[in-house]
């Protein structure tokens, strides 16, 4: 029996639909493949005018400020920026979903400069060593009651590395008590005056909890070299709640990391700056890294309290 032939019309038109049937599926494949980032874009400040690089510290996302994607706009690992807190900066900018920025001068709120604060969902103040102004502290404490996270890391008592009389222990109690604001004790706890040698801190057990579960990994652990702990106050704010305990402690003492809120805005603090420290950073400093420390788990506890801070989870 003859074969019956296509008329060469049909053919045509039939392999055109036929291409872009196959072209689409492509398109399917591939946006199923590499999934759209986020629409909301989390904008995160690292305060560092407040001699956060004193001494041996470094506690910078880059040495390229206020913006550290000058130094490299598209970093992969923590040696594409220079500061001892690249590794956060970077797993923060590789999501696509967030926007960082260094401050290098007096924190405002409701102001025009580039790095006032109410352009931002979370401030980290990464273990400061000099004393925040009235009116930064009037700021500071207007940004987190108005909806902005705050995420405070000390260090042990004494780490005055500047030598001014202030460690990173007094000048964040002088700012929850010594404000214009509410100085009530409106987070719901005070920093311990202790130097903590060494230890592992464990996490409690709640697997409903976005800080302790969240998209950046569980926590196990955290990291204490040479730091301090926090005594929680529930009567005066019922939102404070211990996730890290030092070895030993539990419910109101001895908290090594926990959060809070304020008005509309959310509140962590953790007792050491040992964690955020990844290890590299600039020339002349001797650093350490507690953020890759095997016996712990404090990258995805500084990620996840970041997004939960900037409301991304």
């Amino acid at each position: 029996m003859p074969g019956f032939a296509i008329p060469r019309r049909k053919l045509t038109t039939a392999l055109a639909v036929l291409g872009l049937l196959t072209a689409g599926a492509a398109v399917q494949a591939t946006s199923a493949a590499t999934p759209a980032h986020a629409a909301t874009t989390y904008k995160v400040l690292f305060d560092d005018g407040h001699a956060e690089e004193a001494g041996n510290a470094d506690w910078i996302i880059s040495t390229s400020k206020p913006d550290p994607l000058s130094q490299n706009s598209s970093p992969s690992s923590d040696k594409d920026w220079t500061g001892a807190l690249s590794s956060w900066g970077i797993a923060l900018q590789k999501t696509g979903n967030y926007s960082l920025k260094t401050a290098t001068s007096a924190l405002t709120y409701g102001g025009s400069s580039t790095t006032d604060l109410s352009k931002f969902n979370a401030l980290v103040l990464p273990e400061p060593n000099t004393l925040f102004t009235t009116a930064e502290k009037t700021a500071i404490m207007n940004f987190v009651k108005a909806g902005g996270g705050l995420f405070m890391i000390s260090d042990h008592t004494g780490a005055d590395r500047n030598s001014d009389g202030y460690d990173a222990v007094e000048i964040l109690n002088d700012l929850m008590t010594n404000n214009s604001v509410d100085s009530t004790d409106p987070f719901g706890f005070s920093i311990d005056s202790l130097n903590i040698s060494s230890g592992y801190p464990a996490a409690i057990s709640d697997s409903s909890n976005a800080v302790l579960h969240g998209g950046f990994g569980t926590v196990t652990k955290s990291l204490i070299a040479n730091g301090t702990t926090a005594t929680l106050k529930p009567s005066d704010n019922s939102a404070v709640k211990g996730l890290v305990y030092r070895s030993g402690y539990s419910g109101n003492t001895g908290a090594f990391f926990l959060t809070s809120t304020f008005g509309s805005g959310r509140v962590a603090f953790w007792g050491d700056s040992s964690p955020i420290d990844d290890g590299t950073g600039q020339s002349g400093n001797t650093l350490y890294d507690g953020w890759n420390d095997t016996g712990a788990t404090n990258a995805a506890l500084a990620l996840n309290a970041t997004a939960w801070l900037a409301g991304a989870s």
